[in-house]
């Protein structure tokens, strides 16, 4: 382990440590996150989502940061895409149980909101596909497509705040990785279950367990570009 390693772990705990030790802190916190959902969706995207990223140019890279990486424009994309997970949640929340019990499937909505029974299960597992297949794919070439406008502008917020080409930069995406690794190998063997397990959680979970998985997208990540090279 190198010292930036060590540095890097001790801040995570200093960060982190308040939560788990106060419950005046935590009590905030969850007070905060019921009151206004969305913001919260927006700070745990932009610090969790990012740290993984940072995780995964660790891992592929050996640095935390590097000139034009752009930490803060990667942060405010998260934060934005923070804002669309969390909607799109609410969408296929309410909408796909409503879909089940109209496709023949009785108690779909109310078996998410009782305890674990092998309907909520399945139903969860609904939520995670549709989920998955519809928004999923959008929302990752959004982001590839932002992840390529910080690079092109020097990772700077000034060059990051200027018109993204669309045309330009989605034809600059790998689609060997993108189709053949992200999409078809990581949505079904990861998102799929894993986010089975988010629509099983308590509501006020369910972002911040998104979230945390948002570090998992950057390790993914990171071994993709590492299998590119």
């Amino acid at each position: 382990m190198k010292r930036n390693d060590l540095i890097f772990i001790v801040c995570l705990i200093i960060f982190f440590l308040p939560f788990f030790l106060s419950d005046t802190v935590f009590d905030a916190y969850s007070n905060f996150n019921k009151a206004h959902g969305m913001i919260m969706s927006f700070i745990k995207f932009a610090i969790l989502a990012t740290l993984g990223e940072v995780l995964g140019l660790r891992v592929s890279q050996g640095v935390y940061n590097r000139k034009g990486f752009g930490i803060i424009p990667r942060a405010l994309v998260w934060g934005f895409l923070g804002l669309c997970i969390k909607m799109a949640f609410m969408v296929f929340i309410i909408g796909t149980p409503k879909f089940l019990e109209y496709m023949g499937l009785e108690g779909a909505s109310a078996a998410m909101k009782g305890g674990f029974t092998l309907t909520k299960l399945m139903v969860a597992f609904s939520i995670s596909v549709l989920l998955n297949t519809i928004f999923a794919p959008v929302m990752m070439t959004f982001h590839k497509i932002t992840d390529a406008h910080i690079t092109h502008t020097g990772g700077s917020l000034s060059g990051f705040l200027t018109p993204i080409n669309f045309a330009e930069r989605f034809k600059g995406i790998n689609w060997d990785i993108q189709w053949g690794f992200v999409f078809k190998k990581t949505i079904p063997f990861f998102w799929y279950p894993a986010h089975t397990i988010t629509f099983l959680l308590p509501s006020e979970y369910q972002v911040l367990f998104a979230a945390l998985l948002g570090v998992a997208l950057g390790l993914i990540l990171a071994f993709a570009s590492l299998k590119k090279k």
